[in-house]
């Protein structure tokens, strides 16, 4: 049950029946059973549609007006705390909220400036109402804001309805930035995603210039295993045919990053992983808003951060500057980056709002290369690369058009273009400790990104029966054109991205290949209530894929005395045309205000890429018959408010791969092995995921000016490799997997004064398929497992007027640990992460 975006279905006694017998059935499916699952999902669906009865309902509205002048107050959230859902009041200061149903319901309005007002109301027929909210004034500080809206965030999900998205009985996770005291300056994402239980995470070393996440057994290289996404359209180089993302938005822009996990795939994409969605800040209410924030840290780190926002009448507009660099704690490591972004928004009218949102990342860093087991253990920072670079250039764009053509029916239409490229040039061979050799060429890889998509959304409220439901359907177009070109660089020391083939006609590793890709989908969910406490969701998608590949690669072979005897141009064309429907079903039920037990189980798929077959690695052999990813996910648990002062969500899951793409080691002769990757086999992944946030200092004490609370996050997680035509596979755990995932902490404060101290555990993890131990003798540093590690980080802030320093220390343990074994970029080999660094951050606000 929620305002206008969610209505309820209930549905006649008889349909609760069939529900009982499809989550009987649903518990008992079996990867087999997928197919059958298919047709059984849409019986569900209009079975239930087929069988409703409508109750009374009614409407919550009113207005929210400052004391002192009283003149409405823009933006205030208005939160009915007893169904956890909410809504902000528009220029005018009103809100509503429609089929409710008969109650009493708790009512909490928060705004920064005024003072948080709460009351109980008891509704029996429409109500309107006018609150008046008192100004702070001298007395808001930052641990009073703080307080006052952890109190209403602390554990928060996405709403079952969101605009013109359902989020109903799925696993959801909302970070809200303002509400971390982090190092946001270098988007530390152990901090930053410190609530999101389960992420495994890369660390790049580069102030955060790109983001790497994985969870549950997936790939976190580039987070390409989730669709990524930027106010809500897509931002990775190419959703299907290369889903990896280059750009990240600085954590000093956001407002909030939405998680959901992989039930997600009915609305955003076919992927395992779900969605990650960054929300970037809204306009300010005021005509002029100015912020800067300016950071130094440890190894040369200067960051700074400007931005500009406002609202004149109907129009609105908020853009900053965010320009980083850095040298890292290793030798030929430096790195620049300039991003920009602008967001103009128009109100047409009433019901009619036209955004325009462009974004621009430049950035070269040199990369110090991997490094093998033995010299990480001898000195992590070590680094024989001195001429290893890499380059991004990423322009977004979107225009997007929302319009309401009743109070029952909304509509979105996103058209997004990505222009972009990444460039490498540098060294990387299989055996990381051979050095390089200055008078040879480089290998040089250069892609290009050019697609564009429109997304179109509409979210309608029908009467069937008289009854009152909800009814998302969507469509979406992506076309994309990229191409990938791989061959001998110069033989310099400086960033030269110049192809120089005419100087190297017999390098070995040359390819030059096209990839346009062609994706249409379109999809639907529906919400019903079968009774007041209990609600289903079944939606489906149904896609059409279309990925090609057109060009040719070098054949060369040598004699025993390096002298080329063959050079010839290999044409590979490929044309790969699928159709196919995912189904997914989910349950909510509220015994009571506070708890709401959940769970869904959803179809996933993923797309196989052309880019791994014919870039040519030397650390790696890809299978040229790779075949695409099957699978479903479940997600079960509980989440809600133990009292005043303790959030929870806790449940599990289980993931099914078929035909999972996985990395082994395999022989080759007698004398020789390689990294093989291919479609390794099925593999299933299943665990516990919990998370606990408690307000200590509100439990026993009534003084606010006081903060002190504690958070557990923290993932149990096992798997297996059930079956698989590869030796050595079948039974050893999935790779990226550690058993123990843990990050808790405490936050505090006394009055402007904040801070925070996190403590993150990750146990051993395996990197390949074939399990494959540590080996301190290995020259590669590319096979092996990655041991346990553990870090401390600590974070302080404090606020004077409109002056706020940050400033903290990350690994406060100076412990020496690494995350990733990288098979191409930035290595081969271990990628060290950073000992003991610090940092410091100044913001003004006018």
């Amino acid at each position: 049950m929620i305002l206008k975006d969610y209505n309820i279905l209930r549905v006649k006694s008889k349909s609760i029946s069939l529900i009982k017998s499809i989550l009987n059935h649903t518990k008992d499916l079996e990867v087999n059973e997928l197919k059958n699952f298919k047709s059984f999902s849409l019986t569900i669906l209009f079975s239930v549609l087929l069988s409703t009865v409508s109750f009374s309902q009614y409407t919550f509205s009113g207005q929210v007006n400052s004391e002192d002048r009283n003149l409405p107050i823009a933006e205030a959230e208005v939160y009915i705390t007893t169904l956890g859902i909410s809504t902000t009041t528009d220029n005018e200061g009103n809100f509503s909220f429609q089929n409710l149903d008969e109650g009493t319901y708790s009512i909490t309005i928060f705004t920064y400036e005024y003072d948080l007002y709460e009351e109980t109301i008891q509704l029996t027929d429409n109500l309107q109402k006018t609150y008046t909210l008192k100004q702070l004034g001298d007395q808001l500080t930052e641990v009073i804001i703080t307080q006052r809206k952890e109190r209403i965030f602390a554990l928060r999900q996405l709403k079952p309805v969101e605009g013109t998205a359902i989020y109903a009985g799925k696993k959801s996770e909302v970070v809200i930035v303002d509400n971390i005291s982090m190092n946001t300056a270098t988007n530390n994402a152990r901090q930053l995603y410190s609530q999101i239980v389960g992420l495994n995470i890369y660390e790049n070393n580069d102030a955060g210039l790109q983001l790497n996440i994985g969870g549950r057994g997936l790939n976190p290289n580039r987070t390409a295993n989730f669709n990524t996404r930027q106010n809500g359209y897509d931002i990775s180089a190419d959703v299907l045919g290369y889903p990896e993302s280059y750009y990240t938005p600085p954590a000093e822009a956001l407002e909030t990053i939405e998680v959901v996990r992989g039930a997600a795939s009915l609305q955003y994409g076919t992927q395992f992983g779900g969605l990650i969605n960054f929300k970037l800040k809204k306009p300010s209410k005021k005509p002029f808003q100015f912020i800067t924030r300016n950071t130094l840290g440890s190894y040369n780190l200067f960051t700074t951060f400007n931005s500009v926002s406002g609202t004149v009448k109907d129009f609105e507009y908020y853009s900053y500057i965010n320009y980083k660099k850095g040298d890292d704690f290793r030798p030929n490591s430096n790195f620049e980056s300039y991003n920009g972004h602008a967001h103009l928004g128009y109100q047409l009218s009433e019901k009619t709002k036209l955004t325009f949102e462009g974004s621009y990342l430049y950035y070269l860093a040199q990369q110090p290369g991997g490094l093998t087991d033995e010299q990480f253990e001898e000195d992590p920072t070590f680094s024989n690369r001195t001429r290893n670079f890499f380059e991004v250039d990423w322009k977004l764009y979107n225009l997007r058009l929302d319009h309401k053509f009743s109070e029952k029916t909304d509509f979105s239409l996103s058209l997004f273009h990505l222009d972009a490229h990444r460039k490498s040039v540098g060294f990387r061979e299989n055996r990381v400790s051979q050095e390089d050799d200055l008078d040879a060429p480089r290998e040089l890889i250069e892609g290009n990104f050019r697609n564009w998509g429109a997304e179109a959304r509409v979210l309608t409220n029908y009467e069937l029966f008289g009854d009152d439901n909800v009814l998302l359907l969507g469509g979406k177009y992506y076309q994309s054109n990229n191409n990938e070109r791989q061959g001998p660089g110069t033989n310099g020391t400086d960033a030269n991205f110049e192809f120089a083939t005419e100087d190297y006609p017999n390098y070995a590793r040359q390819s030059d290949f096209e990839f346009p890709n062609l994706n249409l989908a379109f999809f639907g969910e529906n919400i019903f209530n079968v009774t007041d406490k209990f609600s289903v969701t079944p939606g489906f998608r149904f896609e059409y894929i279309k990925t090609e590949s057109q060009g040719e690669f070098k054949r060369i072979n040598f004699d025993i005395a390096g002298n080329p005897i063959l050079n010839e141009d290999v044409p590979d064309n490929r044309d790969f045309e699928r159709n196919f429907v995912l189904l997914g079903i989910g349950f909510s039920y509220k015994p009571y205000t506070s708890i709401e037990l959940y769970g869904n189980v959803s179809q996933n798929y993923r797309s196989v890429t052309f880019n791994d077959i014919r870039i040519t690695n030397p650390s790696l052999t890809v299978d040229p018959n790779i075949s695409d990813e099957e699978g479903y996910t479940i997600d079960f648990g509980a989440r809600g408010r133990l009292g005043k002062y303790i959030n929870y969500d806790v449940g599990g899951f289980f993931l099914s791969y078929q035909d999972r793409l996985g990395v082994i080691l395999r022989e080759v002769s007698d004398i020789e092995e390689e990294r093989f990757r291919g479609n390794i086999g099925d593999a299933i992944t299943y665990g516990f995921e919990g998370f606990a946030d408690w307000n200590i200092w509100d439990t026993f004490s009534e003084n606010k000016d006081f903060r002190l609370s504690a958070f557990t996050n923290l993932s149990l997680t096992d798997s297996e490799y059930t079956s698989s035509q590869e030796n050595n596979v079948e039974g050893n755990n999935v790779e990226f997997i550690p058993d123990v995932n843990l990050k808790t902490g405490l936050r505090f404060g006394y009055k402007n004064f904040l801070g925070s101290l996190q403590y993150t555990y990750l146990s051993e993890q395996f990197t390949d398929a074939t399990n494959s131990p540590r080996d301190l003798e290995s020259q590669s540093g590319i096979v092996g497992e990655i041991p346990a590690y553990d870090i401390l980080d600590l974070s302080v802030s404090y606020t004077y007027k409109r002056f706020k320093f940050e400033t903290g220390i990350n690994n406060l343990l100076d412990n020496s640990y690494f995350v990733r074994r990288a098979t191409g970029y930035p290595g081969p080999g271990i990628i060290p992460s950073q000992p003991l660094t610090y940092y410091g951050t100044l913001q003004i606000k006018l």
